[in-house]
């Protein structure tokens, strides 16, 4: 009984420790996403113009990314939405890795999307209670 007493403040402890660690990455994150990444693309920042005119697909893409990457962003933190986000934000990461190494024949800068990848589909793990509640709440 003992034993037992003495772990659960341990676990419980780490428990808070990972909870604000997840937190914390998800400001980050969600400030990222939306201040230096998906604002550029919607408000038509050169370099953005520049870079989806060399995609190819024209500038309803470069609005769609951007729109995509805001929402993202915004739902990081709200915690029913946080795992969600996170996995849909780590498909986009993996398609812009894709996008950058295939069709703009830059493999160099793949890497920095796909450790974003990892990054957000740890926070779909770990947030995935969440994904859980909003299904249950879609199919009521």
């Amino acid at each position: 009984m003992t034993a037992v007493a003495a772990v659960a403040p341990t676990a419980d402890r780490s428990g808070k420790v990972l909870n604000r660690t997840l937190w914390t990455l998800q400001i980050v994150l969600c400030l990222f996403f939306i201040i230096a990444s998906g604002l550029p693309k919607v408000f038509g920042q050169a370099d953005a113009v520049r870079i989806f005119n060399e995609i190819g697909l024209g500038d309803w893409f470069r609005y769609l990314t951007g729109i995509v990457e805001i929402a993202g962003g915004i739902g990081l933190l709200v915690p029913r939405l946080s795992g969600l986000a996170a996995a849909g934000l780590s498909v986009t990461m993996v398609l812009a890795a894709a996008t950058q190494a295939f069709i703009m024949g830059a493999p160099g800068l793949a890497p920095f999307p796909l450790v974003l990848a990892v990054l957000f589909a740890w926070l779909a793990y770990r947030r995935r209670d969440g994904i859980v509640v909003l299904r249950e709440m879609l199919s009521r």
